[in-house]
């Protein structure tokens, strides 16, 4: 199985952005240990601070990956275009956030990803994507 993960912007801060909302630990290291814990998946990783990136990402990937764990940050909460790039292409899309957003400031409670994703995890810090990665193997 095939799982592209995609971040969005701020992402590549983990570890040391707000860590007591996100954690002290950095996406590399996490997804290290992804790795180890789902020896037969296949993982290929993205980050990217721009709204057009994730797009081509998600149009480079979406046709050839089992699953996509897209954590896309703020744009979750303005972008219409990332809604319509995974309106656009095969593969399953899981929405992934680190922080319970619905905990958050209202604006956080919008998603124009959530309509169009497969399903949404969200809360349970960088276990979140394990989560994704359990749900993609077994739906």
């Amino acid at each position: 199985m095939k799982i592209s993960i995609i971040n969005g912007p701020n992402l590549n801060l983990l570890g040391t952005r707000e860590p007591t909302v996100y954690g002290y630990q950095t996406f590399e290291a996490y997804h290290e240990t992804l790795k180890k814990q789902f020896p037969s998946v296949s993982f290929d990783y993205f980050q990217s601070n721009v709204e057009g990136e994730l797009i081509n990402r998600l149009h480079e990937v979406g046709f050839s990956s089992d699953a996509i764990l897209l954590n896309a940050g703020a744009y979750t909460h303005t972008s219409v275009a990332i809604g319509d790039a995974i309106k656009s292409i095969e593969s399953n899309v899981i929405e992934i956030h680190i922080s319970n957003t619905f905990a958050r400031e209202d604006f956080r409670h919008t998603s124009y990803i959530t309509p169009v994703a497969k399903g949404l995890i969200i809360g349970f810090g960088l276990d979140s994507y394990r989560l994704g990665v359990e749900s993609a193997l077994h739906n």
